[in-house]
């Protein structure tokens, strides 16, 4: 499902499946993007902050078209210990990797890989970041 902002409506909540994992889509090219997900973000509980939420940057392939510095998403997923991934979307190639790799990180919320939790990954996402 997808969600232009936070919060949902609450209307439907009754209809709405159970919710794995959050992935925050930020425009490198846009100073609106990352306002609306910075504002969405207090309308997240902070019990998904452990390893459900992560946040996904398209655009990087034009950096220099670029109104967000990458540093400042990197600051804000790290305030948020969550995972950023960067991608650019033009590119059939990389769309098809970070597909991939979102798509496994919902099996592994969800808890569909045995032994491996959010909470496991995204910690071994982190240590290997800071290396």
């Amino acid at each position: 499902h997808i969600a232009t902002s936070l919060p949902l409506p609450s209307e439907r909540d009754h209809l709405r499946p159970r919710i794995d994992l959050i992935v925050f889509m930020i425009d490198i090219k846009s100073k609106y993007s990352l306002k609306n997900v910075e504002a969405s973000l207090a309308h997240v509980d902070t019990s998904f902050f452990l390893g459900k939420v992560c946040f996904l940057v398209t655009g990087v392939g034009r950096m220099n078209a670029c109104s967000i510095e990458t540093n400042a998403v990197c600051k804000l997923a790290e305030a948020y210990c969550s995972p950023v991934l960067f991608c650019e979307l033009e590119l059939e190639g990389i769309r098809v990797a970070t597909a991939q790799r979102l798509l496994r990180m919902l099996q592994i919320c969800a808890g569909h890989i045995p032994g491996v939790s959010a909470l496991s990954f995204v910690s071994l996402m982190r240590n290997s970041n800071d290396n």
